[in-house]
């Protein structure tokens, strides 16, 4: 883990490069210190934080007054950090009868700042405090401090539930897990008024900026897992089935089952599983076949890659087939050496130290905290089985002499409708994942998705997609801007990598030239906003015929489709 002074030094670093995020951060104790670490990490992951740190203690001023700074500074991200220690002063100047309505109020307040801001906004949750003047019994006096800080955190979770642009930085965990003497510098809080010590800063502030790069599209999609004494304890090609320790019993056993369970549930939520093991196909497959203490079967896996080749051409293969970037995948091992190799080889990919001893595994791993999102849709868990027909298109397609057989082949179907509220949190997550063929890398939430659908401003277009190996789902999205009566500008173009080169983007193009000819629109603009992950689209509106007519320094580049007759583009795809 990073120190605080590691992440204050990361400012002396030149950072102009990096994409600016504008973000405010309140707090009603001072909050010099973790602005820094805010900031300090932030260049850690790959960004400069803008940041606005209001005055000390001015967070109902900032929140509620329009013409604060806090509304004028028109951040994308909203960071409130309203402590335990001030809660507990202001519970304590209450009468008894009002201390019972303390939750009550404090979430009323929440909500009133989520109703003035359509920026997301990122609430710290409250580490528990017990001022003992009840004992254990406090668990049952509605008045108790405790009773209120327990009710207003199970509150704001089931607020954030109901509000999509809220998300709570889970202070009260992180507490939990590094304990409250390690959090609370008591020299700090009364010389500074500081409730955060220096050692757990970087911890927060690491906690706070995973949801923003969660927002941002940075998230971690697939797990490459290792079998040999990382799946299961011994070697299969030595011990055998019967010899290797998997199950629920005590001993090492215990610990690799657990393992499982966690990687089971993370393919349940929609996290790729693949395989990368130096072993025998055959041999190494048979545990997930016949073990009957085995949690993780063969239909849990999306790739499996057993032999004898090195495991950096392996993964790469993996990567292939999943079409995903190596900064989304994440790769465990037990061997210090193979862990070296693929760090050393394979640029982005996330290799986790394991411990050595693998009961210390999961702890350290849930430290990390690799997999933080902002969506969940049930769906999600169907994504393993998408993948494995993908594998099976990808097989399929080495029979065919070209690529327009092979997408005949295919009998492909989609269907194009407008934004409906069903779709809302599906159109969200793509925008939120999807990096490759986002052409301007605007990120929706499930309010940005409401609001677009209702806008009178804004035409918008989903694509569902099936064919004889599967139904693909729901894979793109387009939001079309009508600037005028003569001219439409492409807001969002966004498509799934599972569609890559099967002619969607044809399809596409042809529903947005029909829609524009209908309606009597003559121009269409597109623009490509260049990062290191969507260059595969950099020349994605010339091969439509667009005419660049301007670029920027940054290679931001502007091109117009002028509409004199109507556009036909080639496709394979049937319209449902």
């Amino acid at each position: 883990m990073l120190t605080y002074n590691d992440l204050r030094k990361n400012l002396k670093k030149g950072s102009s490069h990096l994409p600016v995020i504008k973000s405010v951060l309140l707090g009603d104790t001072s909050t010099q210190f973790l602005a820094v670490a805010l900031q300090g990490i932030a260049i850690e992951r790959g960004y400069k934080l803008d940041l606005f740190e209001a005055d000390y203690n001015q967070v109902e001023h900032q929140a509620l007054s329009p013409d604060s700074e806090f509304h004028t500074f028109e951040a994308k991200y909203t960071i409130i950090f309203q402590s335990t220690r001030k809660l507990m002063d202001t519970y304590d100047r209450l009468t008894p009868v009002r201390r019972s309505v303390l939750a009550e109020e404090r979430i009323e307040f929440v909500k009133q700042i989520c109703s003035t801001r359509s920026n997301t906004i990122i609430y710290c949750n409250y580490p528990e405090m017990d001022d003992t003047v009840f004992g254990g019994f406090a668990n049952k006096v509605r008045k108790s401090f405790l009773y209120q800080i327990r009710k207003l955190n199970y509150e704001l979770m089931e607020m954030a539930v109901a509000i999509p642009n809220l998300f709570i930085c889970d202070l009260a965990m992180i507490q939990s897990e590094l304990s409250r003497n390690f959090c609370f510098d008591s020299s700090l809080y009364v010389n500074g008024d500081m409730v955060l010590s220096l050692e757990s800063l970087p911890c927060v502030a690491a906690r706070m900026m995973d949801i923003i790069c969660a927002c941002q599209g940075s998230i971690k999609k697939c797990v490459i897992v290792d079998l040999d004494n990382t799946l299961w304890g011994g070697v299969i090609g030595d011990d055998g089935i019967e010899g290797i320790q998997v199950g629920h019993g005590l001993g090492n056993g215990k610990i690799f089952t657990e393992f499982q369970h966690w990687l089971k549930k993370l393919k349940e939520r929609g996290i790729i599983l693949a395989v990368c093991s130096k072993n025998n196909e055959e041999m190494a497959k048979e545990p997930f076949l016949k073990h009957p203490e085995m949690v993780l079967r063969l239909d849990d896996i999306a790739v499996f890659s057993a032999n004898w080749e090195n495991k950096v051409d392996n993964i790469r293969r993996i990567q292939s087939i999943l079409n995903i970037g190596f900064d989304s995948m994440v790769f465990l091992d037990d061997s210090p050496v193979e862990r070296a190799i693929v760090r050393k080889n394979i640029q982005g990919i996330t290799v986790p130290e394991l411990p050595e001893d693998p009961a210390d595994n999961l702890r350290y791993l849930y430290s990390l905290n690799l997999f933080e999102t902002i969506s969940f849709l049930e769906e999600n868990a169907e994504r393993t089985k998408l993948y494995q027909e993908e594998y099976v298109r990808t097989q399929a397609m080495a029979k065919f002499n070209n690529e327009i057989e092979f997408l005949n082949s295919l009998e492909m179907k989609a269907t194009v409708k407008s934004f409906e509220p069903f779709d809302f949190p599906r159109i969200a997550e793509l925008s939120q994942r999807s990096n490759q063929f986002n052409l301007r890398t605007v990120r929706y939430t499930e309010a940005d998705v409401l609001r677009l659908s209702r806008d009178e401003n804004y035409k918008t277009f989903t694509f569902q997609l099936k064919d004889k190996y599967g139904d693909y789902g729901l894979i793109c999205f387009v939001v079309l801007k009508k600037l005028d009566n003569n001219t439409l500008f492409i807001e969002n173009w966004i498509m799934s990598c599972r569609v890559f080169k099967r002619g969607i983007e044809h399809f596409v193009m042809n529903s947005i030239t029909s829609y524009a000819n209908e309606h009597g629109y003559n121009c269409i603009i597109g623009e490509y906003l260049p990062t290191e992950k969507n260059k595969i689209v950099a020349e994605h509106y010339g091969r439509f015929g667009f005419i660049e007519s301007e670029k920027s320094e940054n290679s931001t580049a502007q091109y117009f489709l002028q509409m004199k007759h109507t556009v036909e583009f080639n496709c394979q795809i049937e319209k449902l």
